[in-house]
Parts: structure tokens; sequence; C-alpha cells
């Protein structure tokens, strides 16, 4: 069973997805909003494991919601525009609806859905927790490039003032999220704080040496260099049980 969510400002159009929901039982909807300001809270309390989300909503679009989250659940775009159809694909979502919904297509995503998660086997959703693990996903915007990435495949988070770089496959766009915030909400069974500007993904580590002053030298996936300052060269050890 799929807990989802409806965001559209249309309320005709949240009726009609509702009705052709009815055909999927393994559908349950939970909610419905008719713009970001109302969707926030309501994906923040009832942690769904899916969304449809319209893209083009009056006062904030359907990027900028998630771009809001702390985690990002499954996302199905409802588009009227092809023009958004396109920018649907480039950040990786599970799929895209045009208006008026074509239930072929509908039901084409909702296995798409299913066909995921039988070859991941994850956890989709935070349900609740307020620690991200690695299954988790962020939403990540940097100008016109929008990705959805597990946290298991960032490998480094480095401070900017009042924003993080986020480092993963060769891209490394900026979050408005401080280090301080990310390292409350991250697994520590799986990220490290390593020295005052960054946190690094332990299992990206491919090579552990001495290094200045008594602290340690990482060497992360991806040729980043990293240091770990001496008081968090122990706490690591004690970790690694080096």
């Amino acid at each position: 069973m799929y807990r989802a969510v409806i965001i559209d400002d249309e309320r005709l159009a949240r009726t009609e997805l509702k009705k052709l929901l009815q055909e999927h039982t393994e559908i349950e909807i939970v909610g419905e909003a008719a713009n970001a300001k109302e969707a926030l809270p309501l994906i923040e309390d009832l942690c769904p494991d899916l969304i449809f989300l319209d893209i083009q909503m009056p006062g904030k679009t359907g990027f900028d919601l998630l771009l809001e989250l702390e985690s990002a659940p499954r996302v199905i775009f409802i588009t009227a525009y092809d023009e958004f159809a396109l920018k649907a694909f480039e950040v990786n979502a599970l799929d895209y609806l045009m208006k008026p919904i074509d239930p072929s297509r509908l039901l084409d995503a909702i296995n798409k859905l299913k066909l995921s998660d039988e070859k991941e086997a994850i956890q989709i959703s935070s349900n609740h927790r307020n620690i991200l693990t690695e299954n988790d996903q962020v939403f990540v915007k940097d100008g016109e490039k929008c990705w959805f990435v597990k946290l298991g495949e960032i490998r480094l988070f480095e401070s900017a003032g009042n924003y993080t770089k986020v480092f993963f496959g060769d891209n490394k766009p900026l979050i408005l999220k401080s280090l301080n915030s990310l390292e409350e909400r991250l697994d520590e069974k799986s990220f490290f704080r390593a020295n005052r500007k960054h946190i690094i993904n332990l299992r990206m580590i491919e090579k552990v040496e001495p290094y200045f002053n008594g602290g340690l030298l990482l060497d992360i996936k991806g040729g980043d260099k990293i240091e770990v300052s001496r008081r968090q060269s122990v706490k690591f050890k004690e970790m690694m049980s080096l």
C-alpha cells in the first residue's frame, strides 16, 4: 500500500485524479492540497510514500516545494505543459502525467513505482523518523538542473556559509542548508563530521592515512582528499576500530 498526497491548484483535476485512483487499490489518498504553502506542512505531517505534484501553481511551483522538503518522497509530476514534461525527466522523477490524465498512462506510472521498489527494495519514506538514512532521497536544484538524489550516493557535504555544497557524481550544486543543520539530521552510522567544513559518507572512503598534527587524511571516491581534525580523528578511530 502506498500512502499518497495530491497537490494541484485545480480542484476538478484533484477530483478527477482521485476518481481514476479508485481503480488502483494499492494507492491510498491520505491528503490533498491546492498549493505549495498548504502542501508543505501536510507532507511533513503525513510523510507520504508518494506525491502527485502539479508543477505550475500560483505562487511557488512544484519544484519550489520539493526544495523545501527535508526528504523527498516518490514523485509523479502532473502537468499541462510539454516544456515541463521534459524538465521532469531531467530531475529523474518517477514519472509525469499530462493533463487530462490518460488512465493507461496512470497505470504505467503506478507499475513503474512498483517495479522501482522491487528493484531497489528500499524504504521510500521517512515514516516519521527524524534521522535521514542513506536510503532517503533529497531534491537538489542548481539553475535549470534538478535531481532526486539518494543520500547514499552523496560522497561529501562541504560548508559554504549558509549554503552547503553537495558532491555526487560529477555534480556539486549548492543547497540552502547549513552544515550544522544537516549534521543533526544525518545518520551517524553513514555520515561523519570530519572537520568544521566537511561531512563525509563513510562508505565512500577509499584510503585512510596519518596526517599533520595527529589528524588523518581521507581519500574519498571521486578524488577528494579530506582532512580529519585531531579532535575528530580520535572519534573516527573509535568508530572504525582503528
